[in-house]
């Protein structure tokens, strides 16, 4: 063969911040130590790795030794790190401060480390915006990777079958991006050469790819593709060193037209590069950009906006350097990839990554906080960046955030254990309100819709006052009018106003019922109150039934008969939270799971459903007051 095929060869990992010993443990074992010690027996190949600074960090803290063979392996260039995001962060998302904060925090970590700082970088899940060149560059990054498909969608022609029906991938070659002046090289990765290793050998594939190169960039008579495996075996009873020894031994009886080469050495020498600018996108399979997807997922969403927010705090910081960047440290730790997407696992769906997001968040904005110098506020602020104010109450051991779609609590941190206590799943609040027919009973209440109900959660509440000084919010849900052409909604005519109250440690929420129909209403007010908890179990939580005059006694199954408040411990977080009424009430208690799953492991929260009877005449009016206080 006259040419000759420039092989790029690759690895990444990353598990967040959150994620637990034992995945940290699996990781290691079953992926990065086979690789590094496999490729130690091949000194003529060469090798890219990405592996994030969670993952390098743990590495060095729980098997160094794996850190002097690395080393030797770079002596003998070998391997290449690339930099990249120290967290793993959903890059297009961050602001340009913490983007290269987070570029910085790894490259120091890899020159202190391995003695030399990376040339290129790895971007999470492929996740691309243009504006991404310039901090890029700016960082002293000269290359970085984008997915094969992305390529396709900038503008170049779909790959056209060979007469093997093998596709040529025309065009799919490495170009040049830029942005503001600044420029950067971009490799494309062969994703769907990456899902063939499995039944196929590399050996086999590399050829089929020197046949068909036609149109992929050359050096010269030299194709230059690059390949990050996850997967390189089909026999899953295959050990992992033995099935990367394989690998790299058919790599290395391909030598004759195939040579691996370290990115770093080869991006400065590529010529003629076309430029192109790629569309917003991610290189996964659906493609959705980051913040498409903040969008579409609520909890996604609301992290981002929680990140948004630390932000504005942390920039308000004067004159105090080392205070801001411990607050920036901690709020890169939510800013991991994995909570953006659905691709992989540990991701979005797991609730223990999610609470160690807002942990770290709500430690950022502790830091922010000068010691008694701190002032409870009452704010209105869009915090959702939805167009709409929410009402922020903060207090020195509490935060409530309350919208006024639903009129509910979105956000509910106890500041002394840094635990948000509404990281529910789909956009899901705490006190919640519905208004049920006279014939449900607490054992067959259950969460969302009930049939013939009134959903107010659905429905947005007006702000009535707002008392800054005071720190009281009031909020009304005027009467639902019926649509053209249709009948009254279930209990239409009832107005329900809400008074927000923060006081020492306790949410007080006062209702109001009124009638403002002409006939009498008879329904039920069964409030979901979403509480996400560590877990399932006594381990993680108990319930405590609590009536008057009498000793508090042990839920006994999920059913709340003539309660007349609950106790909630928190057996992880050391926490006790009480919910009273001013009415005795029936109820029922119900984890939340993520939609169309009982499966522990999508354990989100746990949902408090009371159910208090009401009938009222024309004019008539109905209250009740419930508090959540917090106690540790």
């Amino acid at each position: 063969m006259n040419k000759k095929l420039i092989l790029i060869l690759g690895a990444s990992g990353h598990l967040p911040s959150g994620a637990g010993e034992a995945e940290f443990e699996a990781l290691y074992n079953k992926e990065i130590k086979p690789l590094v010690q496999a490729l130690d027996k091949f000194p003529r190949l060469s090798i890219a790795f990405h592996y994030s600074g969670v993952i390098l960090n743990w590495i060095e803290r729980r098997h160094p030794e794996l850190f002097m063979l690395l080393e030797d392996l770079l002596s003998r260039k070998q391997v290449e790190f690339l930099g990249g995001g120290f967290y793993n962060p959903m890059m297009p998302l961050l602001p340009l401060t913490d983007k290269i904060g987070q570029i910085e925090m790894l490259t120091t970590y890899l020159r202190k480390h391995f003695g030399k700082r990376p040339q290129g970088c790895w971007i999470p899940n492929f996740a691309w915006e243009q504006t991404l060149v310039s901090p890029l560059a700016a960082c002293g990054m000269g290359f970085t990777f984008l997915g094969e498909r992305q390529f396709l969608m900038a503008g170049l022609d779909h790959a056209t079958p060979s007469r093997e029906g093998s596709p040529s991938r025309e065009g799919v070659a490495p170009c040049i991006c830029e942005d503001q002046g600044k420029i950067i090289t971009v490799f494309p990765v062969l994703q769907s050469l990456e899902g063939e290793l499995a039944g196929k050998s590399i050996a086999e594939l590399l050829k089929a790819l020197m046949e068909n190169s036609d149109g992929i960039c050359r050096e010269g008579s030299e194709a230059v593709v690059s390949i990050f495996p996850k997967k390189i075996s089909a026999d899953s009873n295959e050990l992992p060193d033995v099935s990367w020894c394989r690998f790299f031994e058919e790599i290395s009886l391909c030598e004759g037209f195939v040579e691996t080469v370290s990115p770093g050495r080869l991006y400065k020498n590529l010529e003629g590069l076309q430029k192109l600018c790629f569309s917003d996108s991610t290189g996964t399979e659906n493609g959705i950009p980051p913040r498409r997807f903040i969008i579409d997922n609520p909890e996604a969403g609301r992290i981002y906006s929680k990140m948004t927010f630390a932000n504005v705090l942390i920039s308000q910081l004067r004159g105090d350097k080392s205070r801001k960047l411990s607050a920036h440290k901690e709020l890169w730790k939510a800013q991991s990839s994995a909570l953006f997407c659905r691709t992989g696992k540990p991701g979005l769906d797991s609730n223990l990554l999610r609470n160690a997001a807002y942990s770290a968040l709500l430690e950022a904005e502790l830091v922010t906080r000068e010691r008694g110098k701190f002032i409870p506020s009452l704010v209105a602020f869009d915090f959702n960046m939805d167009g709409a104010e929410e009402w922020l109450f903060q207090d020195t051991r509490i935060n409530c955030y309350v919208q006024s779609m639903g009129g509910g609590i979105f956000e509910l941190d106890y500041m002394p254990k840094a635990w948000n206590y509404l990281d529910t799943c789909q956009g899901r609040v705490a006190f919640a309100d519905r208004l049920v027919p006279g014939a449900v009973t607490i054992e067959n209440l259950k969460c969302g819709t009930v049939g013939g109900a009134r959903l107010c959660c659905n429905e947005r509440y007006n702000l009535v006052d707002i008392d800054k000084v005071r720190r009281k919010l009031r909020l009304a849900l005027r009467p639902s009018a019926a649509a053209p052409n249709k009948k009254q909604p279930p209990f239409g005519s009832i107005e329900i106003e809400k008074v927000f109250l923060l006081k020492k440690d306790t949410v007080c929420i006062h209702y109001s019922f009124v009638n403002r129909g002409t006939s009498k209403e008879i329904f039920q007010f069964a409030p979901e109150i979403d509480l996400s908890l560590p877990g399932e179990g006594d381990a993680f939580v108990r319930f405590f039934i609590c009536k008057s005059a009498a000793a508090d006694t042990p839920l006994a199954d999920s059913l709340l008969p003539g309660a007349d408040g609950l106790k909630i411990q928190d057996i992880k977080n050391e926490v006790q939270l009480t919910l009273t009424a001013s009415k005795s009430f029936d109820g029922r208690i119900a984890p939340v799971y993520l939609t169309g799953s009982e499966d522990p492991q999508f354990y989100q929260a746990i949902c408090i459903m009371p159910l208090l009877p009401i009938s009222l005449e024309a004019g008539e009016s109905w209250e009740v007051e419930f508090n959540l206080k917090f106690s540790h």
